[in-house]
């Protein structure tokens, strides 16, 4: 798969947040860059799935070289255990069997604050960090700059967020350079909730924007958060530790 330097892994979750920063994400008004749009799909077959690909859209950054200076991959929705499947596929395509030429992935989630636990407790609002850094893999300039922003979480914290767990230990198996923006969301549907975790997303949109010469234009992210999403349970949490 042909991808830039930069990489940004959205996933088209059932909030539609993925496909809110993907449509939020573009070019400064001042730069060169140019919008390539494309597709990808990724056979299966070799997990035994063959009735369903990885897929999804890629938006491609091209300055007037012609060379990809930023790419945003939008992987399409998939439950346990096809999930796995097409995330290991989709890294393995974007590694590559070139160490040297390996692109850096950026992933942001949003986590229900139910879903992370620090030090036998639960994250609670009066937190002051809202965007987390997670550096993973060999360092890279854009994980470095990036994470010397934000602060990490701690050691003991516990995820139980189905696709951040398969990201984390994929990407640790492979050693993908990786850095992952985790922020919290509220468990409940008020409107003061809702503002909150509107300003942790558009956080989170300026800090992708930042690795390339792109801006976040918090006008056009159309996102609702839905209760089903957030209190669904998650039985295969566990394969992935």
């Amino acid at each position: 798969m042909k991808v830039a330097p930069k990489v940004i892994l959205l996933f088209n979750d059932a909030d539609g947040l993925g496909s809110a920063l993907y449509g939020a994400l573009r070019p400064n008004s001042g730069s060169n860059l140019q919008i390539l749009n494309n597709s990808f799909e990724l056979s299966l077959e070799r997990y035994g799935v063959k009735d369903r690909e990885a897929s999804g859209q890629i938006l491609h950054f091209v300055n007037a070289n012609g060379l990809y200076e930023v790419s945003i991959l939008l992987l399409q929705n998939y439950e346990p255990p096809i999930l796995a499947c097409a995330l290991n596929e989709v890294l393995i395509s974007l590694a590559g069997a070139d160490l040297s030429t390996m692109p850096t992935l950026v992933v942001p989630f949003i986590v229900p604050e139910s879903k992370l636990k620090l030090e036998n407790r639960y994250f609670v609002t009066s937190e002051k960090v809202s965007v987390y850094g997670m550096k993973l893999g060999p360092t890279t300039d854009v994980t470095q700059g990036l994470s010397s922003t934000l602060q990490k979480p701690s050691p003991s914290m516990k995820i139980n967020h189905e696709d951040l767990s398969c990201l984390l230990h994929l990407v640790n198996v492979i050693k993908v350079p990786t850095l992952v923006l985790i922020g919290r969301s509220s468990q409940r549907l008020l409107r003061k909730s809702y503002e909150e975790e509107l300003e942790v997303i558009y956080a989170i949109g300026e800090h992708l924007a930042s690795i390339s010469s792109l801006s976040f234009a918090k006008e056009k992210m159309a996102w609702k958060p839905t209760e089903t999403s957030r209190d669904a349970e998650e039985p295969w949490r566990a394969l992935y530790g």
